[in-house]
């Protein structure tokens, strides 16, 4: 019978330097508990455990430099550690499309989850960390959907990662995606201005829908090829909402094919048959200025070859 290792990793005070400064406190201790699960992080906040200068804190707490964060014993339970095969951390590395002193940008393949959690035990993110120390300090820019692939960026430090977040903020940071979208698009160019928020249907799912009263959201389609029963778009963001691009275009009856969520069940079904494994839609270009090197950086994921493919089978 296997038996159970527990490793104890006693209480800590920590003084937070400016690195850390402006990042949130649940977001800090996942990365600095790495191997110890989500939930026990935020029972822990929960519980008045983690204290801020000896107070008790909620998890959207924000670091302060000078802070001093007690963090209190946690048990390891190394047996249930999962750690990423050496197959997929090389197929991570060799995503790799640009990397300088602060940033690193990959294509990231369809079917991957950029963090853990809903069920899934590690993602990129944790991928990097368990190639090498040199990644442990890397902080997601930005997510992509599981089964969306392309342009993911990550930095090298939190004072990187507030530079560039800084930018988004400021539209300093340009983002294009390829779709292919159901049905033929009469139209070369399309804006989509409406707002979008977050519910749950009654069986309890989480959906982003079309709501007056949600967030403010655009996008612009620009048509690039028209086939028998689909079109491949050019997409430009120019807000950045959760599921912004695969909700807008079901609005205007002409979903992203493959989509399970928003798009439609007979179409996906459909181009299944004709070899579309996932859904289509590809974070292509990134356009933003390196905060380490202040260079004008254009960064272009090229489409998987099974999509280039598919897309050729469509011509034909």
């Amino acid at each position: 019978m296997n038996q159970i290792h527990t490793k104890k990793i006693n209480s800590k005070h920590i003084v937070i330097t400016l690195d850390n400064a402006g990042q949130r406190i649940d977001n800090f201790l996942i990365r600095y508990l790495g191997k110890i699960p989500k939930s026990r992080i935020y029972q822990m906040l929960r519980k008045g455990e983690v204290r801020i200068n000896s107070g008790r804190i909620k998890q959207t707490y924000k670091l302060v430099e000078g802070d001093i964060l007690r963090v209190p014993p946690v048990y390891l339970d190394e047996q249930r550690q999962i750690i990423p095969s050496h197959l997929l951390r090389q197929r991570i590395l060799d995503s790799i499309i640009f990397e300088d002193e602060g940033l690193i940008i990959i294509n990231k393949p369809a079917g991957f989850v950029v963090h853990s959690g809903s069920g899934q035990s590690y993602g990129i993110i944790e991928t990097f960390r368990a190639i090498d120390d040199c990644y442990k300090n890397l902080e997601l820019v930005h997510r992509l959907d599981k089964d969306t692939s392309g342009c993911l960026m990550l930095a090298k430090s939190i004072p990187i990662l507030r530079q560039l977040h800084s930018a988004m903020n400021n539209d300093e940071i340009e983002k294009s995606y390829s779709a292919l979208l159901a049905g033929r698009i009469a139209d070369n160019k399309i804006t989509i201005d409406t707002p979008l928020r977050k519910a749950n249907t009654k069986l309890g799912e989480r959906m982003v829908i079309i709501a007056e009263n949600g967030k403010p959201a655009m996008t612009k389609l620009s048509r690039e090829r028209i086939f028998q029963s689909a079109t491949l778009v050019n997409i430009k963001l120019i807000t950045g909402r959760t599921h912004q691009i695969r909700v807008h275009a079901a609005s205007i009856d002409h979903p992203v094919i493959g989509d399970i969520k928003y798009g439609n069940r007979i179409i996906n079904r459909e181009y299944k048959k004709q070899g579309l494994k996932r859904m289509f839609l590809h974070a292509k270009t990134l356009k933003l200025r390196s905060p380490a090197s202040n260079k004008h950086l254009t960064i272009d994921a090229p489409l998987e070859p099974v999509l280039c493919e598919f897309l050729e089978q469509l011509a034909n």
